[in-house]
């Protein structure tokens, strides 16, 4: 079954003059909209195309990929305006609509807004930007330490608010942010914890020690890199350490405890040397 908005696996099943047909063998031929095959593709092949209502109202596929389909949030930037709506780019050559009554506000050109993807009753694409009324503010789903994607969502009193696996709400403390994001940024995250309230915590570093672990083998390769020294230790700012490592204070303490535990390397406060093996 094709699944409209989405991308799907269709079989090249004729081509006609400048005309390719597709055809997942249950739904009908669907006319790729590119008029002409990818580089060693032909009849009988597979083809991931992104498959859509043209505006006659029939199935149409193309193989360019959208920066969203349906049931995505994305950043996506208003192109046109016209007396229905708002037109986003979002990678086809058929701008994506906005219509007026889904928008919380008039949109402006130029600007970028977090959309959620969507079909409308007549199984054509529309975005909107009240996303908030597809999104939950709790959960009892997820496992603390749990790998997610977010999307940078905006500011709030208490830090960052980002939106997980385009279905929650959750929250990334600002005192516990050691790297710049942007809204509308996808980047992967992990739960922290699920409060009492089933609100959720976000962290953008592995919780537990196998980040540890993994920071350790960073560190003995880079000491090795830098004939076993490292103008890096105790005392060293935590700018510093995030520029080199991408971590907190606290986790590079955490493993060059461990590297000196299993005397591997020597610390002071100001640099790492790696001991003569």
């Amino acid at each position: 079954m094709i699944n409209i908005g989405k991308i799907n696996k269709l079989n090249v099943v004729k081509q006609q003059g400048a005309d390719v047909y597709l055809d997942d063998g249950t739904s009908g031929k669907v006319l790729l909209a590119d008029r002409r095959l990818p580089a060693n593709c032909q009849v009988g092949d597979s083809l991931d195309v992104f498959v859509y209502v043209d505006s006659e109202g029939h199935l149409a596929a193309t193989s360019r990929k959208p920066l969203a389909q349906v049931d995505d949030i994305a950043w996506m930037k208003v192109v046109s305006l016209n007396y229905v709506g708002a037109f986003l780019d979002w990678g086809l050559p058929k701008d994506l609509l906005v219509p007026f009554g889904e928008q919380y506000h008039e949109m402006e050109v130029g600007r970028s807004y977090l959309v959620k993807v969507f079909l409308d009753d007549q199984n054509r694409l529309a975005a909107t930007t009240k996303i908030d009324k597809f999104l939950s503010d709790e959960s009892e789903d997820f496992e603390v330490g749990q790998k997610v994607s977010l999307i940078i969502a905006g500011t709030s009193d208490l830090g960052i608010k980002a939106i997980i696996n385009n279905s929650h709400w959750g929250m990334l403390y600002q005192n516990e942010l050691y790297q710049p994001v942007r809204k509308g940024q996808k980047i992967d995250g992990y739960i922290k914890q699920i409060r009492e309230d089933h609100k959720i915590d976000l962290s953008l570093h592995e919780p537990g020690y196998g980040k540890v672990l993994s920071l350790t083998d960073t560190i003995v390769a880079k000491l090795k890199a830098n004939d076993g020294v490292l103008m890096l230790g105790d005392k060293s700012p935590p700018e510093a350490i995030y520029a080199s490592f991408g971590v907190s204070k606290k986790v590079f303490k955490q493993a060059i405890g461990a590297l000196y535990k299993d005397q591997l390397i020597t610390v002071d406060k100001s640099q790492i040397k790696l001991v003569d093996q």
